[in-house]
């Protein structure tokens, strides 16, 4: 199914029922989360979805979805808590059907070390890598490196706790702001080249977009404070080598028992090769963020692609029993 196709009309309560949109939550992209809950609320609501926002952090949470009479939920949370498996898993506790990825795809995807671990047993080219769990790791480890590296905690998205280390004597520095998020901290090799991004709906992969930053790397900053960022759509690439691109990026996306929705970030280095960085099960969704800005470039406005990815947990059975394929 081309995932720019569907029903454009009007949604009815009958047909989704009353919907939780979950956004805030307790995580280092909490505020993040509530930008995209209340676009999400807000085009769901303009289709005359009876939708409802909750913030996953307050304490009457539960109660709220177990008597609210809701019969499915939105996720719109970033980060621990909500992107990782614990929400999916008490949703699916609830029997309350939900949007995205599932509990094992969630919960692998937001762990970098072992989305590496699968990509790498698959097949799939992803940077060289090492992990510093602890300060005498980093001693050990630091002369062995090949500079520069990048240092991230394994847990954590939108960039934070992320570091690009020159030399072996800013290792530690960049290890300890890492550590500051994250028990699992690893360094992986550095990418010279263009990072692009692979919008993944229903199956599909949406036109990729090339991303362009004067930073160091497309870090917090250029993804939500700075006006230097560019986003090339199309992205530059021949289509044949797109079309490539997108299938691999799928496979990427698959490999980690992801479905539904969500984004591929990889990099091309000096030689045209590619490098998969990371699976995000819930970016973004805002006007400006880039699941919806690849969606845009295909012919789908966001109030559009809002109710595409509520299709994903009408893909599940009432009861949310186990698989969440979409």
């Amino acid at each position: 199914m081309n995932p720019l196709m569907g029903n454009t009309g009007k949604h009815s309560e009958a047909e989704f029922g009353k919907v939780a949109v979950l956004m805030g939550g307790q995580s280092a992209e909490r505020e993040i989360s509530l930008q995209s809950g209340r676009a999400v609320l807000q085009a769901l609501q303009a289709t005359g979805i009876d939708a409802h926002g909750l913030d996953a952090a307050d304490a009457g949470l539960v109660k709220e979805l177990s008597s609210g009479g809701y019969a499915r939920a939105f996720i719109a949370l970033h980060g621990r808590g909500g992107e990782d498996g614990v929400m999916q898993g008490l949703l699916e506790m609830l029997g309350l059907p939900y949007t995205g990825s599932g509990v094992l795809g969630s919960a692998l995807a937001m762990d970098k070390l072992r989305t590496k671990q699968v990509w790498e047993s698959a097949g799939i080219p992803t940077p060289p890598f090492t992990l510093l769990r602890d300060a005498a790791e980093v001693t050990a480890r630091k002369a062995a490196l090949h500079y520069p590296v990048i240092v991230k905690p394994a847990h954590e998205g939108s960039s934070i706790g992320i570091s690009k280390v020159d030399s072996a004597d800013a290792l530690e520095h960049a290890w300890q702001l890492a550590r500051k998020y994250d028990e699992e901290i690893i360094a992986e090799q550095w990418i010279s080249g263009r990072e692009y991004t692979a919008g993944i709906l229903l199956n599909e992969t949406l036109p990729l977009i090339c991303l362009e930053t004067p930073n160091t790397f497309y870090d917090y900053a250029a993804k939500y404070e700075a006006d230097t960022t560019r986003y090339l759509i199309p992205c530059g690439l021949a289509a044949e080598r797109e079309a490539l691109l997108q299938k691999q990026a799928l496979a990427a996306f698959h490999a980690v028992g992801a479905s539904g929705w969500g984004r591929v970030d990889f990099m091309l280095d000096a030689d045209n090769r590619p490098w998969f960085i990371e699976v995000n099960t819930v970016p973004g969704l805002t006007d400006h963020s880039l699941v919806p800005m690849a969606a845009r470039a295909g012919g789908m406005d966001f109030t559009r692609l809002v109710c595409r990815i509520l299709e994903t947990a009408l893909a599940q059975p009432s009861t949310a029993s186990g698989g969440h394929d979409a």
